[in-house]
């Protein structure tokens, strides 16, 4: 069953995350953006599954 509360806060903090960098630095984000604009889709993707994975481990670690 899905515990909609545990859920929710993950979005929500997932969100903040999101935030601060073009909080912090509008201009470096800026640039981070037009830098992601050039990758190639074999890039990306390697960047995506290395993000999954990292996040599969976190999840592990703390939920054992």
């Amino acid at each position: 069953m899905l515990d909609w509360q545990a859920f929710l806060s993950a979005v929500g903090l997932w969100l903040i995350f999101e935030g601060i960098v073009p909080f912090v630095n509008p201009d470096g984000f800026r640039r981070a953006i037009e830098m992601i604009k050039e990758l190639s889709d074999r890039q990306l993707r390697v960047a995506g599954i290395v993000s999954m994975v990292f996040g599969l481990i976190v999840l592990y670690l703390v939920n054992r």
